[in-house]
């Protein structure tokens, strides 16, 4: 019932009893007292159709769990962590799939990889799915005015049919041959600006088709003495606070989309952010090792970082090689001097949603899309079955939020992020969806959650050790990591002959050094894992839904 029909009511009612002795009896107050409660009703609820959350959905690429509010004592980290102040961290959180594309494709379509088919980073979800709805397509259809600035579905897919606004980019970005690339491959010296366009070039004329159309070379680090807004990441703050002044103006809620590049590769950030961290005793990596044991397939071959000017020589990681001690702390200082960064526009944008009055009506999360190796296992990227690569950091602040602070440690997983904003927002959950709202966790933190966190990862064979193709399917638990490695056909996108498992205990060995699925003590515990793992996630789900 709205407002107008109530009104009709209590008009009719009014004008049929006005001449009636029952409104000069005690009858006539009940009567206006039912009446006026009923209009009372119906503007309530038109009050609260009307006044819809905002949302501001952060993406933050490569981001491991590398902030304070996860405990890491190195970062520089105060903008996020206060956040995570105000709202809920889950620590115990997974992604879906350690590369982007995959990744980014499952948490923004609410289904899993197997589902969408998006298994790589060549994969294109909207060729695969066409008709698929896409999370700000869904709020679209419940009033909700839907912008993306940055990377959010994989840099050069941005999924124009999702937004209303798609694709905003700072103004000195939009030049014709910069629209296919991506915000990570700018860099502020004009002696490494005409070196990549020379590369470029000569690359393009071998391969016309190429990742960031063909942008992505360079040196791997910038420390430019620049303001803030010079960089990409930078302009891209200042576009979204003009975004958001103008949306605060409307009476329709949004969905803003926020992507940042940083801190992927290259770390090239302002140099007050590099200054934040001592570079002679920044730590090494406490598991530099491959794991004992671990089949070869399971390394990626860090072909992300051999792009970069200084790094075309190095090897596979399950291989002789290994860097030199500096390069490892720079390479380290500077992914935490990109966090650092990244924290501080964060802040920027914060304090500028205060002044502008937006900030206590907006849902605000923020999210990595996977991990990051920064010599763990003796390698750099991502692109593993390592929960150093599959664990993200999740933080959810929302309005009218009743456990300010929290931090769960209940298993959460990236595919969740769809229904817990539709949950939050008032929004119907789609039946389709793959994951499970947090709002429950979020109210009760020590609540039973999911027994289970699942992911998978796609071995293509230029890149696998022994040149083969595989795909590894994860299962972590509390206790456990288990992972099964199958033979796979990926024209068909069906496994074949199992070929490797591993086990890593999650309690006694955090960093996964030693593969110990074969430990005979431990065939119980493997032949259960498996079964669980075959279960999928569904059985995994809290035994009550509530």
């Amino acid at each position: 019932m709205n407002f107008e029909s109530s009104q009709y009511i209590l008009n009719k009612a009014l004008g049929h009893f006005s001449d009636s002795k029952i409104m000069k009896g005690k009858y006539t107050t009940y009567l206006l007292i039912f009446a006026f409660g009923i209009v009372c009703l119906a503007c309530q609820e038109e009050e609260k159709s009307s006044d819809k959350y905002n949302i501001l959905f952060i993406s933050i690429d490569d981001l491991r769990t590398s902030l304070g509010a996860y405990g890491d004592s190195i970062v520089v980290s105060p903008h996020i962590d206060q956040l995570a102040s105000e709202g809920c961290t889950f620590r115990e959180a997974f992604c879906q799939s350690a590369v982007c594309a995959p990744s980014r494709a499952s948490l923004m379509t609410g289904v899993r990889p197997d589902s969408t088919r998006v298994w790589h980073l060549g994969d294109k979800f909207r060729k695969i799915n066409p008709d698929v709805v896409t999370m700000p397509q869904y709020f679209s259809k419940f009033g909700y005015h839907t912008v993306n600035i940055g990377k959010i579905f994989h840099n050069y897919m941005p999924d124009s049919v999702s937004w209303d606004e798609p694709d905003l980019r700072p103004a000195r970005y939009l030049q014709k041959d910069w629209i296919d690339r991506d915000g990570e491959t700018f860099y502020i010296s004009p002696e490494v600006n005409a070196s990549q366009k020379i590369k470029r070039d000569s690359l393009l004329k071998l391969r016309p088709i190429r990742y960031a159309n063909g942008w992505n070379t360079g040196p791997a680090w910038e420390a430019a003495d620049v303001h803030d807004t010079m960089y990409y990441d930078g302009a891209q703050t200042k576009l979204a606070k003009k975004t958001l002044s103008r949306l605060a103006k409307s009476d329709t809620p949004f969905y803003v989309a926020l992507g940042y590049f940083r801190p992927h590769l290259p770390f090239a950030v302002p140099k007050k952010y590099w200054d934040m961290y001592e570079h002679e005793t920044f730590p090494l990596p406490a598991n530099p090792n491959i794991p004992k044991d671990a089949p070869l397939q399971t390394m990626n071959s860090m072909y992300e970082l051999r792009h970069y000017d200084g790094f075309g020589h190095i090897t596979h990681p399950t291989e002789s090689y290994r860097m030199q001690e500096d390069t490892i702390r720079t390479l380290r200082q500077g992914y935490y001097a990109s966090v650092s960064y990244v924290d501080a526009l964060i802040g920027d944008l914060m304090a500028h949603m205060k002044e502008i009055d937006l900030y206590d009506n907006t849902i605000i999360v923020v999210w990595g899309d996977h991990g990051f190796k920064l010599g763990d296992h003796n390698s750099w990227g991502k692109m593993t079955n390592y929960n150093i690569d599959l664990k993200v950091p999740i933080i959810i602040r929302y309005p009218n939020q009743s456990n300010r602070g929290a931090q769960s440690y209940g298993i959460t997983e990236l595919v969740d992020l769809f229904p817990t904003l539709c949950d939050i927002a008032d929004v119907d959950i789609p039946n389709y969806v793959q994951g499970k709202s947090l709002v429950p966790l979020i109210k009760n933190p020590e609540r039973d959650w999911k027994r289970a966190a699942f992911s998978q990862f796609h071995r293509r064979p230029k890149v696998s050790a022994d040149g083969q193709r595989y795909m590894g399917y994860s299962i972590n638990t509390s206790n456990y990591h288990y992972i099964e490695w199958y033979a796979w056909n990926h024209t068909t996108g069906l496994k074949g002959e199992l070929k490797n498992v591993e086990l890593y205990d999650r309690m006694n060995d955090p960093h996964e050094q030693i593969n110990i699925s074969s430990n005979p003590d431990l065939a119980e515990v493997t032949n259960e894992l498996s079964n669980q793992l075959t279960d999928g996630w569904q059985a995994a789900l809290p035994k009550y839904q509530n």
